[in-house]
């Protein structure tokens, strides 16, 4: 590690082939505490390179407890986290109201690293099982459409840094590569990240793979569809910039997406919308962001008719009553 970090001082990059290998390294844990924290912290310094970013990725799926869904086509809606806007928990919402309408979805996510209330906490909360059984996983996935997977029982090489993430308590680049390591690997996949040189790189990966993608950088900082202001959307198809007046969408502000500062208020959160309960505007963000990844499953549709899908999803009960297959809410 020390010829390591002697290189990353002096503004070297690494290869893709060295931050496998260091990464790799780390899993094993061959290094202590500090110096996983200086190796942390260089990356806070300059910013990551694309060949580092795609060879830590190739070292956590290698190392990956892998899920076979066995062909089918599934979708990820997932961000980067990092943005510390403290919303409630809109993509997660999102994959349930996914799943409502029909469409499988193979969720990633992780406990809140530098955000109040990450994916796994507020599941956690409302009971949900965590697993890394793959059978229990496909069942789920075959009777609600749905499954979550933790990412510490996938990832057993983020043991090794979890200590030292919640000591540092911000945004690192392991919040750069969770969407990028999901074990399934699905078809499908919608990306929130919190800056715009990142969406570029999730951007190449995503070209790369031959998968259908989009991704989403709001230009106010959130890593979604937050209709507080301007928003990028990178597809397979190319990209544009909205408002959400072109959405046909009300404008929110910060305090609108507040997910209420603890689990137990994300959760209260959670089910206010399950329930068709929730503001207006709670309602409005998951739905864009639902149809958006209703329309990367369905290119051909327009993106109105895939947020009025997710919209239905809701206003039936499809979307709880779903979700009560799985937790017991």
């Amino acid at each position: 590690m020390k010829e390591i970090l002697q290189k990353l001082y002096e503004h070297h990059k690494l290869t893709r082939e060295e931050a496998k290998g260091t990464l790799t390294e780390i899993a094993q844990g061959a290094f202590p505490a500090v110096q996983l924290a200086s190796f942390i912290t260089v990356f806070q310094m300059r910013g990551i390179g694309l060949a580092e970013l795609e060879g830590f990725r190739d070292a956590l799926l290698e190392l990956c407890v892998p899920l076979d869904v066995r062909g089918q086509e599934t979708v990820d809606i997932v961000g980067t986290g990092g943005d510390h806007k403290d919303t409630f928990n809109i993509s997660t919402l999102a994959a349930v109201v996914v799943a409502g309408a029909g469409y499988k979805v193979t969720k990633h996510g992780n406990y809140g690293a530098s955000s109040a209330v990450g994916s796994s906490n507020v599941l956690q909360t409302l009971g949900y099982q965590f697993t890394n059984d793959g059978d229990t996983l496909r069942r789920q996935l075959d009777e609600a459409n749905l499954c979550f997977l933790h990412a510490p029982l996938f990832h057993p090489a983020l043991k090794e840094v979890a200590a030292v993430r919640r000591e540092l308590g911000i945004r690192t680049f392991f919040n750069m590569l969770g969407p990028l390591v999901n074990p399934v690997q699905p078809t499908h996949q919608l990306y929130g990240t919190s800056s715009l040189e990142l969406s570029r790189m999730y951007q190449y990966i995503m070209q790369q793979s031959g998968r259908r993608f989009a991704i989403v950088y709001a230009l106010d900082g959130y890593d979604e569809i937050s209709l507080t202001g301007r928003f990028k959307v990178q597809t397979n198809e190319g990209e544009l910039v909205l408002e959400p007046e072109d959405l046909k969408q009300p404008r929110l502000s910060q305090a609108d997406l507040y997910c209420g500062g603890t689990a137990e208020d994300a959760a209260k959160i959670f089910m206010n919308v399950l329930q068709n309960e929730a503001t207006p505007a709670q309602k409005a963000v998951v739905t864009v962001n639902a149809g958006l990844a209703i329309k990367t499953m369905q290119p051909e549709r327009t993106f109105f008719e895939c947020v009025e899908e997710a919209r239905e999803s809701i206003e039936s009960g499809k979307a709880l009553n779903n979700f009560r297959k799985i937790v017991n809410v």
